[in-house]
Order: structure tokens, then sequence, then C-alpha cells
């Protein structure tokens, strides 16, 4: 008779944020269960929550019993036939819940976010020819011997695809005994990277470079680089001898590239192919439920070698990781501001720690905070001079936009015209930026002033004259354009305001009827595939004129493009982000390198009302360090980041009443001390957003202070406010 053995045990529920379970629960293991070595760490169960059965990662084992009564624990129900979770991810979901203040079961959920992640590999039958075949074949049969020489398994439909015959002369082979198949766990393999394969001719500075990455990657330690180099240095050249390093080294590696948006990838999509022989794996919220399924198992099982991905890739269950390069590791992009709120850069370094393996960041245009760990020595600091081959640094310019009047309704000053028209005349390629997209920001009524706004946020409603329709750029709200004023009634009255890129078109349009023009904004590329197209189209001068928002500026090498116009140098200037100077000099920076990147001569135009502000006089005479330690001086006065410590609590709901009081009870308990202090509340600069009233306090502290610790004891004493939210944004990096 065997003996009834209990323990207890965690379990953490993938549960979205805010949650009232977002901590692990604890249940406890019954009969086999219970036995040693039953149930381990990181392994995948069900149990019962509130009446229904869910999955869930065992967490703890054996934790402190200490005031818990066992009866009333609930049994874990059994244990899934899955690999476990790695150690390393867990400790990796502990460490961002901490850091980020939001409950660990949301920050799992990220690392779950596969359609039937619970449930067992699926199985799939590799066929291979068996080991002897009689001498007399039909036609179809002897082609597929022909074309199955040194093939270890494929499917019956590859099989079909590889001799060119139908999957019916396959089921039949089968059937016959000339073919054996295998049952394997998992989806369909993807293929290997070729390491081997000859790659880049480098420079000397880039073969520098490339060997200092690659020896970090070959003593198998944690360190961080920083490899900055000018726009058209080759920094994706020299990083992929990095990757071909990692997999050469060890066995079965895994790296990581993480990249601002994946759907802007198209170019290096190609170049990777082309050094390594495969695409690598993507992951990005346009996968299909199969191809994410696929690719997570792949990382599950360890047979994924190179994955492709957006922040969120920081959360696969890697195996084996070896290598982390984040490209363009300035962009903005990489904070996610919705959710479990982090920085997927500084969330990247926390993960290269942890599997204790180099990380690159990448960019012409590095942020402040990486240039000061950088200068400190914290970080290796590798600087390419030089663009490769021939490519030279285009020479820009300022128009001064207070000597011209400009038309009604229209953007480009007489120079920056003729400098279109000349490129026209060599058969060259123009960009022109302007990072608004639609066709007007405002919509207005001639007759009494009335604006139209967005009904759940306290923004302007955008005109996208294309789609017929005006919408929010903040919550998607949209509705077409009326045509009489809501407020006075004025029939026709209702006028655009400002240029969007659609606007812009709409000029060059009537300014050169015969060009070729192609828009790239993301209301108009909605897709990698879209966007591979308009790149090869470009890239076959099949575009004389590209108009385009932020998102040409993330690395694409045109040959023919010559001249860069940025519409409006102005924007994003101003306003009460500390950030705004040097997020708008990474920008116009980033796409002034679009221009000049083969052998052709590049040349810059910025129009701007402000030609003496600080960002472009630097883009001009090319100081960026005089800029940048202005900048950083700033910063140290205000005791900002990276000299201080800064955190956002924004408290946002329906009721604006509830809102309020939730405000001033937090204000009331505020704590006071050196070293820290507590801003707010006050109206966020979007007070209004997708129906929410919000409220933001700031907290900014010196560095010594644990500005967490100081918030979860500030917020723990006060509950949780009802009818509202409380959102925590530790680093903040936009302040709307």
């Amino acid at each position: 008779m065997s003996l009834f053995i209990q323990s207890r045990v965690q379990i953490l529920l993938p549960l979205p944020l805010g949650m009232p379970l977002g901590g692990a629960l604890d249940y406890i293991l019954e009969g086999d269960l219970a036995e040693l070595d039953a149930v381990k760490l990181g392994d995948f169960v069900t149990v019962p929550l509130s009446g229904r059965t869910v999955q869930g990662v065992v967490w703890d084992l054996n934790p402190s019993a200490d005031g818990y009564d066992m009866a009333k624990l609930k049994p874990v129900l059994s244990k899934l036939e899955l690999p476990p979770l790695p150690d390393l991810l867990r400790e990796f979901i502990d460490w961002v819940s901490a850091y980020s203040l939001a409950d660990k079961g949301s920050v799992l959920k990220m690392a779950l976010s596969v359609p039937r992640a619970f449930h067992s590999e699926k199985k799939i039958t590799l066929y291979r020819l068996a080991p002897s075949l009689p001498e007399k074949l039909t036609a179809a049969r002897r082609t597929v011997v022909d074309a199955g020489q040194g093939i270890s398994g494929l499917s019956i439909k590859d099989w079909a695809l590889k001799a060119g015959v139908s999957t019916g002369v396959i089921r039949a082979m089968v059937k016959a005994g000339m073919m054996q198949g295998e049952e394997i766990s998992g989806e369909k393999p993807f293929a290997e990277p070729h390491a081997d394969q000859a790659g880049y001719s480098l420079s000397k500075e880039q073969q520098q470079a490339a060997d200092h990455m690659s020896e970090l990657v070959r003593a198998d330690k944690f360190k961080t680089i920083l490899l900055e180099g000018i726009t058209g240095s080759g920094k994706t050249e020299v990083y992929f001898e990095a990757v071909a390093a990692a997999l050469q080294h060890s066995e079965k590696p895994q790296i990581l590239v993480l990249v601002p948006e994946i759907s802007l990838t198209a170019q290096w999509l190609e170049r990777f192919e082309k050094r390594f022989g495969v695409e690598p794996i993507n992951w990005h919220s346009e996968l299909t439920p199969a191809q994410r399924r696929r690719a997570w198992w792949s990382v599950m099982t360890g047979q994924g070698r190179v994955v492709v991905g957006a922040r969120s890739a920081l959360f696969l269950p890697f195996q084996n990781l070896k290598l982390i390069i984040v490209d363009e590791e300035h962009s903005a992009t990489f904070k996610q501001e919705e959710g479990v709120i982090y920085h997927g850069r500084d969330m990247a370094v926390v993960r290269a720690r942890g599997a204790d393996c180099p990380i690159v960041l990448a960019s012409a245009t590095p942020s402040l905070e990486t240039l000061m760990n950088a200068d400190s020595g914290k970080y290796d600091w590798l600087y390419m001079g030089s663009r490769h081959g021939e490519a030279v640094l285009p020479d820009m310019h300022i128009i001064d936009m207070r000597r011209y009047k400009l038309k009604s309704g229209t953007w480009l000053a007489e120079p920056l015209k003729n400098a279109i028209q000349k490129t026209l005349d060599n058969k060259e390629q123009t960009l022109l930026y302007l990072n608004r997209r639609g066709y007007a920001p405002l919509t207005l009524c001639r007759t009494c002033g009335h604006r139209m706004e967005c009904k759940e946020c306290s923004a302007w409603l955008v005109e996208h004259r294309k789609f017929d329709k005006l919408e929010c750029h903040h919550c998607g709200y949209h509705q077409k354009k009326p045509s009489s004023c809501p407020s006075c009634a004025a029939e026709g009255a209702m006028t655009a305001c400002g240029p969007g890129i659609e606007r812009l078109a709409e000029e060059v349009e009537g300014l050169f009827p015969e060009v070729r023009i192609a828009v790239m904004a993301s209301d108009e590329i909605t897709s990698p595939a879209a966007m591979r197209e308009i790149i090869h189209s470009i890239e076959n001068h099949e575009v004389d004129i590209i108009i385009g928002t932020q998102i040409v500026t993330k690395g694409y090498h045109f040959p023919l493009l010559t001249l860069v116009g940025v519409v409006d140098s102005d924007l994003g200037l101003d306003g009460g982000d500390p950030r705004a100077a040097e997020r708008t000099w990474q920008q116009l920076e980033q796409v002034a390198g679009r221009a000049g990147r083969a052998e052709h001569r590049g040349r810059v135009v910025f129009q701007s009302y402000m030609p003496d502000h600080p960002v472009l006089k630097a883009l001009v005479s090319g100081d960026r360090d005089a800029f940048l330690q202005q900048e950083a001086d700033n910063r140290e006065n205000q005791n900002m980041p990276p000299f201080g410590k800064l955190a956002a609590i924004i408290i946002s709901g329906r009721d604006r009443d509830a809102v309020l009081t939730a405000c001033r009870m937090l204000a009331r308990s505020a704590p006071k001390g050196d070293g820290f202090t507590i801003l707010g509340p006050v109206p966020a600069p979007m007070s209004y957003l997708r129906g929410q009233h919000r409220y933001r306090f700031l907290v900014k502290s010196d560095k010594k202070i644990n500005i967490q610790k100081l918030i979860r004891f500030w917020l723990e004493n006060n509950g949780k406010p009802k009818a509202v939210r409380i959102q925590i944004d530790i680093d903040p990096y936009s302040f709307t």
C-alpha cells in the first residue's frame, strides 16, 4: 500500500495585465506527481482555477509553507508532455517583472503568445529511400530514385516537388516498401544557415571590427559592444561575421537579431540569404498562427538557429543563445508602450547577460544612453568612420524658409524644386522626407474655426484623402470628411491645414507630371511582402521620386538615390519631451544617410524656419560630438537619464472624477525624502486617449535610489483604486 504524498508548488499562469491573480499561485502535488523528480521547474501543467481548467508553468518547488493550510490548496491536475520552459527564460521573466513592476503572469503571457503553445508538437513523417530497391523501375520511380540520392528525409509533398512527379507516385513507392517513413516530433525544420559560405569583402576598418566581435563570441562571455558606423559604412556585413563565428563555434547555437520594425527588413533579409544561403526565422505580428507555432517550436526544441524579429522575440524560449544583435539600437520603436512596458534594447542586454553571451548594439546614431556607457568603458566601442567602397558622405545644405514666400497649399521652396529637376535630368532618384502620414494633420472650418477632433482622444483627426476618411492616429477612430461643418453647418467650409505626405505627393505630381512617384508610409505599406515589392521597384529604377515618412530611415541602400529633401526639418524640435532634439537629430541623420550610398555623389537639403537650431547646425557641420555633449549637459543639469532615474505613473479611467480621486489619494500619500522628487499629478499631454481620462505623476531620483522599491511601497500602501487603471513606465521614452 503506497503512502499518500503531498507537496506544495507554485504555478504561474499566463494572464493579461491587470488581472487580480498576476503572481504565482499555490497548488499541491498529489500521488504520482508528488514523487521525486516527477515535476520539475518549468514544466507545463494543468490546474483548476475558478471552476475551469487552465494551463500554467511550475515556477517554484517546495516554497516555504509558513502560514499555509495545505488542506485548502487545490491539486495540480496533470503534467503536460512538453519540454520545460528554459531556466534562463524563467529568470528573464522574473527580472522583467521586477524591473517593470508588471505582474509575472502578464510577462509569461508574452512568452507564450503562440496558438496551442501548450499542445504537444505536431507529428510529421519524413521518408527516405529504402536500402535495397528493385532493378526494374518505372520511369517515374527511376526519376525519384535519381533525385533522392543523399536525401535523408522529406515529406511526400517535398519528394514530389524534388523529383517533379505526382504525390501518387511517392505514395505508391511507400506502399511498395521502396521508401521508409520515420515519424518525428516537431514542425517542418528550418534550413540550416551555411556559416562557412564566403562572406563579403571587408575593408581593413570593417575587418578589425568583425574580428573583435568574433573573438568575443568565441570567448562565450557576456559583453556589450557598441558598433557605431556612419550611414553606409557596412555595419550589417560586419556583424554578419559575428553571426558566422557563433554558428561555427558552438554546437546547436542560437542567435537573435532584433530590428525596429520587421516589415521594413526586405533588403536585410535578402542580404542575409545571400550571405548564409537561407532566410532566417522570422518573428513578428504579421505571421499566421501556423507560422508562429512553427517558429516558436523550432526555438523551443533548439533546432532554430538564427531568429530575426521585433522586440517580442526576446521572450522566445531559446535553449542555447550565443549572440544577440540589436540593429538600429537608437530606434524608439524598441520601446513597448502598452501592456507590459519595457525597452527592447535594454531588456536585450539583460537577456544576453543571463545567457552569458555577447550583445552587439549597432547604429549610425547611437542613443545618448548607449554612448555614455561606451564612453565610460562599460561597453566596448567599435567605430567605423568611412563609407564602404567608393561611396562618400553627401553634401548638406539648409534652405532658410524665412527667405521664401510659398504659394498657399505648397511646401517646396524654389531651391529644392530646382535640385529635384537637376536630379531628374541626371536620371537619378530623389527622396522627399516628411514625417506626417496622410493628406493633412488638421481639418477645420473656414467659417467658424471648428476643428475635427477624435471622439475618443484629445487629438486632431488626420485627413487621408486616398482612403476618403478622417482618422485618429492614436486609437484608430475614423469617419468620413463632412461636407458641412458639424458646428455651424456651413457648406463646403471644411478645409485641410498643413501638409502630409499625400498632399506633398499631390504637389510633386503637379510640378513634375511625368515622373514616377512612390509613397512610403505605414498606411501604404502594410506587410513585408508589400515593402519588398516597393523596394525592388526603387532598386530597378521604376521610381523617380520617393516620398516617405520615418520608415525610409531604416538602413535602405538605393544606388541611384542622390538627393534627399527634408520638407519640414523643424518637426519634433519643440515640445516637452527631453529627448526631442536627440530624436530629431537621429531621424534627420538617418534619412540624410540614404543619399549617395554608391558611386554617385549625394546631396541633402533641409528646409527650415529655424536654421540656427543646434540639431541642424550639427547635421550640416558634421560636429555631432558638440551637439551630443550639449544634450548630455542639459540632461545632467536636470538629473535626467542617463544621469538620474525617471519613471512615469499614468492614472486613467473612463470616469474623470474617479481618476481625480485616485490622483488626490496618491498625492496625499506620496513618499518624501532625499534623493528623489515626485511631480504631479497633472493632465498627461494626451489627457484623453481611447476613451480614458489620463493624469500623470513623474518620479525623478538619483541613480543610487531603488526607484522600483520606492514606487512599489507607495502604491501598495494605497491599495488599488476602483474604476481606474495604474500604468507604470520605468524609463519613459514618450510623454503622451
